[in-house]
């Protein structure tokens, strides 16, 4: 079989790719999924009980009107606005995101030690002590927020979040992932008792009515099914060839190739005749995984947060995301006729730097719960629903190495004709949510039939 566009992968770079190539009238292309689903980390499953859950804490924001638009044809009246209410739980009690702008919430001897430690980084920064750029992200973050900050919250969750330290990090990927505050406007917000919790692209957001996250691309992907093969696996790329080989002995041959799996795979594991150079430089690249909990609960009392950041350890995830909120649907009764349903989904990440034990991991959870009092001690005898999902590929790391790594990587690619975009296939988180990687693979089918270039992901 020849196509004269190959696609690896129907999460949202390749689903993005092939919509885009349709839409310039190009309909000779073959998207190549793995799994039994599309969508990848965007995908959404309904357990056993009834209740929908993602592949984590996503929601629906854009900084493009072209994806706001396709948002708009696939999901029409079928989709939910919110606004943003999120929390994170620190020193026994709740503070507004973000963290820093917000610190009038903590203790007063919490508070002060924070507000010392960024006017301390504001003194230094006035008088030039830090001439040269930071070494890696710890050293940005005392910088920016001096230790009271750091200590409380920054190193602690990114730890967390990314189970790798922030001293093996660049801080290159910071951009509008971070709020940074000075120290005059916390002092504001304390002076005058104010929240300050606008900060961020993801204030507002939308979330389809029924379905999860994953509806988005169930409907995009319908409309080319039959140039979609779902389990088909790829086993190795030949580039001299310019041929792709599947787990089931099947051979495509290709004009153009995009690939959207994890980078290292790709380069480690597919790729023939790669280059040892390449090789080793793909194995710098660094990622965490992911355990997903769903935990569905009857009679739960209201909470109308939508979700939370867990820097300390008397639990074992780093978010928790009130899920019944996003829409009524998400849940077995979206009438409301049952006694409240609430539905919680927590993240716990994992590394070599942070190993976590699968098979005690629910039990902690469950009492992470209760130790941080989103749930009553009384509330396991009412769980009446689990579902987890192990993901090996979560979060790629903006490691110190990343960036040059890529440099040698993605060059040569592209010189054997091989394009690599997505969240993995691009490894910059930086340009990794839904929005950027449909846009990526939008890009890229622009690239390809128009020579247009590409401003999302760039190196």
């Amino acid at each position: 079989m020849h196509v004269k566009f190959l696609i690896i992968g129907a999460g949202p770079t390749g689903l993005g790719a092939a919509w885009r190539l349709a839409g310039h009238g190009e309909n000779d292309f073959l998207v190549l999924e793995r799994h039994a689903h599309v969508g990848g980390l965007a995908a959404s499953f309904t357990d056993r009980a009834g209740f929908t859950w993602d592949v984590g804490g996503h929601v629906v924001f854009s900084h493009y009107g072209l994806f706001d638009r396709l948002l708009d044809e696939l999901l029409g009246e079928a989709v939910l606005r919110h606004q943003r209410e999120s929390w994170i739980r620190v020193a026994g009690t709740f503070v507004p995101y973000p963290f820093q702008n917000n610190i009038r919430r903590l203790p007063p001897e919490l508070a002060w030690e924070c507000v010392e430690g960024l006017l301390a980084a504001g003194r230094d920064a006035a008088a030039g002590v830090h001439p040269d750029a930071p070494a890696h992200f710890r050293a940005w973050i005392d910088r920016v927020f001096g230790p009271g900050i750091a200590r409380l919250f920054m190193v602690p969750y990114n730890f967390k979040v990314w189970a790798h330290p922030a001293e093996a990090m660049s801080h290159r990927w910071i951009g509008e992932r971070v709020s940074v505050v000075d120290a005059g406007r916390v002092i504001k917000n304390i002076i005058f008792g104010a929240d300050d919790v606008a900060w961020g692209p993801n204030n507002t957001f939308s979330f389809p009515l029924r379905g999860g996250t994953g509806e988005i691309f169930r409907r995009l992907a319908a409309r080319f099914a039959d140039r979609i093969r779902l389990g088909a696996a790829v086993v190795s790329i030949d580039p001299a060839a310019k041929t792709v080989c599947t787990a089931s002995g099947e051979t495509i041959t290709y004009g153009r190739l995009l690939s959207t799996g994890p980078l290292d795979r790709l380069v480690a594991d597919q790729l023939v005749g790669a280059p040892p150079a390449l090789i080793e430089a793909a194995g710098r690249l660094k990622h965490n995984g992911a355990f997903i909990h769903g935990l569905g609960f009857d009679g739960a009392p209201p909470d109308s947060r939508c979700w939370m950041y867990f820097p300390e350890s008397d639990c074992p995830f780093y978010r928790v995301t009130n899920f019944h909120n996003y829409s009524p649907f998400n849940t077995p009764d979206p009438d409301g006729m049952r006694p409240r349903l609430r539905a919680l989904m927590t993240e716990t990440s994992f590394s070599g730097y942070k190993p976590e034990d699968p098979a005690t991991l629910l039990d902690r959870t469950v009492a992470g719960l209760a130790a941080t009092t989103l749930t009553a001690p009384d509330d396991a005898g009412r769980l009446v629903s689990t579902w987890e999902m192990a993901v090996d590929y979560a979060y790629p790391i903006p490691c110190l190495e990343r960036d040059a790594a890529l440099g040698l990587i993605q060059p040569a690619l592209e010189a054997m004709g091989i394009f690599s975009r997505g969240r993995f296939g691009g490894w910059k988180y930086e340009v990794g949510n839904m929005d950027h990687s449909l846009m990526q693979g939008v890009e890229w089918a622009d690239r390809m039939v128009a020579g247009s270039r590409e401003t999302v992901y760039t190196l």
